[in-house]
């Protein structure tokens, strides 16, 4: 009798103690929102094999979707995440999580002024929904690999993009 008292009492509190492990891992069971068929976000700035200043702007583009902050539940809408360095993909059935490497820009934002060490780094978006998570299926750019390199002057051909 103890045991099946103990049992039911368990059964009880498990969605409780799942609620509690996700407030302390920061990650949720949500199903993953739909991306819209052929979207794609892409690294507009720096191109692919260009020698960068340690500081640099960075341009970001989502094209079949649109942007949207995090927290806003729209349907067809993400916002990006950069990743720096990153040599395999975090998983994507969960919420990206944020370090000095995978970069969130909640705001909606599509550019930002990132500084990197000199030497050779790669940069790669992905498109989170309002929860940080992937899409599905997820909408990656191609990585791009640049070099940072004191005294470099980063090439604009793009007369929008204002330079910091």
């Amino acid at each position: 009798m103890k045991r099946f008292l103990l049992a039911t009492v368990l059964l009880a509190c498990a969605p409780w103690l799942v609620a509690q492990e996700e407030k302390v891992t920061g990650e949720f069971s949500t199903p993953a929102t739909p991306s819209a068929d052929g979207a794609t976000v892409s690294i507009v700035l720096p191109h692919d094999g260009d020698v960068v200043p340690p500081t640099f702007l960075v341009k970001f583009m989502v094209s079949g979707m649109g942007l949207a902050p995090a927290g806003s539940k729209i349907d067809n809408t993400g916002h990006h995440h950069l990743l720096i360095d990153i040599e395999d993909l975090p998983p994507m059935d969960k919420p990206l999580p944020a370090t000095d490497q995978l970069l969130h820009f909640g705001g909606g934002q599509t550019q930002t002024e990132l500084t990197l060490k000199p030497g050779k780094h790669s940069l790669q978006l992905v498109l989170g929904d309002y929860a940080h998570q992937p899409h599905d299926p997820p909408v990656i750019s191609k990585k791009i690999y640049i070099e940072v390199a004191e005294g470099a002057v980063q090439q604009v051909d793009d007369p929008e993009v204002d330079l910091p």
